[in-house]
Formats: C-alpha cells, sequence, structure tokens
C-alpha cells in the first residue's frame, strides 16, 4: 500500500471521514509549503538579530509516514469528556435499526516440537495474550458467508477471521478498556457480569470491517451460513451463545452445542455451515440496499454481536468475544483484535 493510500485509511480510522489519494498529497504539499516558510520566517529573524548576511539552505520537511496501521480503541472513539466514552456517538434510532438480524470450518494444525502439537503442554507460550485464546481454550477460524449452492461454490465472505501459528516473537495484543463498550451490550449476562465473574483473560473485542461488495440475491437460492473452529486440550461439550444487539438491546440469541473430536493431539469443536437467522439475512439485504457507505457505518455504529463460549457443564466461560462492525471500503474483509482489559 502506497504512503497517500495509507494515510488516507489512517484518517478514516481515526476520524471517519474519507479522503482520497489526491486529497492527501495535496494537503502534505500544503503542510510542508507552510512548514517551510515558518522555517525561512525564523531563519530570517536569526539573521537579522545576528548580523549574519550568508543565505541558509532550508530542505523541504518530508511528510510523516505512518506505521501503526491499526490504531486503538480509544483512536476511533470520538473525543468526549465522559469517563468511559461509549465507542461510537449515537447513531440512527433504534426503530429504524429494528427494521433492517451470526457467525462456524477448516481445520487447521499448528506443529510444535518434533511434529507434535504444542496444545499438549497448554496454549500459555503460543497464543496466550497474542490471539483468541487462553491457557485452557482457543478460536482457530470464524466466518459468515453467503454462497448460491452448497460446497463452497461461488462463495463470498461477509467477515472472516483466520488465526495463523503464533510463535513467541509475535507482538501482545492491543488492550481496551471493557467499560468503554458496556452500553454496547445487553445489562443482564452482559459484559459487566460475565467480566466479573470471569477468568477475565478469556475476553476479546474483534473490529471487523465487513465486505459488502456483492450482489445478493433477492430470492431463497442463495444459503447464509456461519462456521467457526476451536480446539482446547480438554475433553467437554461446549455451548456457542450468540446474540445479535442493537442499542445495547438484545434482538436475537443462538445457542448451539458441540462435542469434541480428538484430532492431532487435541481436542477439535466445529459448528460448521450453521445457517443464519432470518433476522442477520434481513439486516445484509437492508444494509446492502443503502446507498451510501457512511449511511451503512451509522446504522452498524449501533449493532453488535457477543459471542459467549461456556463448558456446557460447568458453566465456566471459555470465550467472550464482542464484535463491532464497519463497511470495508474495498473489497475483502479485515479485522483486528484487541483484549478487553479493566484498568
Amino acid at each position: 500500500m502506497r504512503r497517500n493510500e495509507l494515510i488516507a485509511r489512517y484518517i478514516k480510522l481515526r476520524t471517519g471521514k474519507t479522503r482520497t489519494r489526491k486529497q492527501v498529497s495535496s494537503h502534505i504539499q500544503v503542510l510542508a509549503r507552510r512548514k517551510q516558510r515558518e522555517i525561512q520566517s525564523k531563519s530570517k529573524d536569526i539573521k537579522e538579530k545576528s548580523g549574519i548576511q550568508s543565505p541558509l539552505t532550508i530542505a523541504t520537511p518530508k511528510p510523516t509516514t505512518i506505521n501503526r496501521i491499526h490504531p486503538t480503541l480509544a483512536d476511533l472513539a470520538p473525543q468526549v469528556t465522559a469517563p468511559y466514552p461509549s465507542f461510537w456517538s449515537p447513531g440512527i434510532s433504534h426503530n429504524d435499526l429494528k427494521n433492517l438480524c451470526m457467525p462456524s470450518a477448516g481445520a487447521h494444525y499448528f506443529p510444535g516440537a518434533n511434529g507434535t502439537s504444542p496444545l499438549t503442554n497448554g496454549f500459555g507460550p503460543f497464543f496466550e495474550g497474542k490471539s483468541i485464546a487462553t491457557q485452557k481454550f482457543r478460536l482457530v477460524e470464524f466466518s459468515a458467508f453467503m454462497e448460491y449452492q452448497e460446497h463452497d461454490t461461488d462463495k463470498h465472505l461477509f467477515v472472516h477471521i483466520g488465526q495463523t501459528p503464533t510463535s513467541s516473537s509475535d507482538p501482545m495484543l492491543e488492550s481496551v478498556d471493557i467499560r468503554q463498550i458496556y452500553d454496547k451490550f445487553p445489562e443482564k449476562k452482559g459484559l459487566k457480569e460475565l467480566f466479573d465473574k470471569g477468568p477475565q483473560s478469556a475476553f476479546f473485542l474483534v473490529k471487523f470491517w465487513a465486505d459488502l461488495s456483492t450482489s445478493l440475491p433477492d430470492d431463497s437460492g442463495a444459503f447464509y451460513g456461519v462456521t467457526s473452529q476451536y480446539e482446547s486440550n480438554d475433553n467437554m461439550t461446549i455451548a456457542c451463545s450468540t446474540k445479535v444487539c442493537s442499542f445495547g438491546k438484545q434482538v436475537v440469541e443462538k445457542v448451539e452445542k458441540e462435542y469434541a473430536r480428538y484430532e492431532n493431539g487435541r481436542y477439535v469443536y466445529r459448528i460448521n455451515r450453521s445457517q443464519m437467522c432470518e433476522y442477520m439475512i434481513n439486516f445484509i439485504h437492508k444494509l446492502k440496499h443503502l446507498p451510501e457507505k457512511y449511511m451503512m457505518n451509522s446504522v452498524l455504529e449501533n449493532f453488535t454481536i457477543l459471542q459467549v463460549i461456556t463448558n456446557a457443564d460447568t458453566q465456566e466461560t471459555l470465550l467472550c468475544i464482542a464484535y463491532v462492525f464497519e463497511v470495508s471500503e474495498t473489497a475483502g474483509t479485515q479485522h483486528h483484535i484487541y483484549r478487553l482489559t479493566k484498568e
């Protein structure tokens, strides 16, 4: 990605404003000329005060490149005076959004020393703090998709996470204060109650830039589905609760149970091609028909999904993932993962 494209993307993420490459380039030139005039003016003052007559060579300052593509949640949130600002400023009304409704696929094997799975010795050094994982349980893949026929023919991914092998040199995930997003999810059995119960290492936030660059059939010829895969050191029965929320209120919930399969030294849990609920299908269609992306993002400001995976026998929280959304500016889905903490 070229410099100006990267800066334009950063501006979009930071302020929500769209800037073209030409606009970025023009503004950089304006800033550079302004800076040059300031330097020349200061140099002139210095020469006049010191009596120096020889000219000074003024180098045109180079524009700063943006090295960090993914800003923190604090960068993305509006600047307000509240002690814990909400993730977004208010968008359209709940009734508007209500008239407009989840997210389970291929296996990945991550070998350790001598070809054995590192999971037999726990996730800790390999995954914890660097991916959606704890020492007990790990998300391997998550996708929501649409396809015209079965068996992955003409498949379009709306959102996708496919976590790659993690090494000790990989950076730790950025953290976000969970109090910033409390109001985006239900109070009862919501983030606050779950986080207080713990374990707090199991809580994550995923920001998706969803790919809507596809035509959606108006008939029933397409299949809308969700696939997810998890793995663990332990043989359990898991319960996966997915809550679709509008303005912090639960709209619909889907609960699925899955049993473990022992593969390559670890237990694998696959929820494969789970059919999307009708609310979500209608929501995607209504969103797609909005004429501008800023309108779509206005809707998505108040649309969230909360996914909680628990041990069905003990009710222990294995993973809790909060999903928030924007529309991708280009074809293809992107995402960024944060750890949820209370600091």
